[in-house]
């Protein structure tokens, strides 16, 4: 199940002892700063959690699938999440 903007809010705000509204401000600084940081060329860092960066993709080749025609895809530019070495190993943690 996922989490709700309203449940991470009451979380953010119930661990830092300040309101909902205090919590919510500070959500949305954040997600206001990330999206101006990952326009930037050094991207946006969210430490131990991972960095949003903008990659500009060449034109290439590529194939439907549905009908086997090779087609030409254009360059475009995307955005990339790379997750930091702390929360994989947090998540996914090695084995020995």
């Amino acid at each position: 199940m996922a989490v709700t903007k309203t449940q991470i809010i009451a979380k953010i705000a119930d661990d830092a002892g300040i309101t909902k509204v205090q919590a919510k401000t500070a959500l949305e600084s954040l997600v206001t700063q990330a999206y101006k940081g990952a326009k930037s060329a050094e991207g946006f860092t969210i430490p131990g959690i991972g960095k949003l960066i903008k990659v500009k993709r060449k034109a290439r080749m590529g194939r439907n699938p549905a009908t086997g025609e090779t087609i030409k895809i254009s360059a475009k530019t995307v955005l990339k999440f790379r997750l930091a070495k702390a929360a994989k190993d947090a998540i996914t943690p090695t084995k020995k």
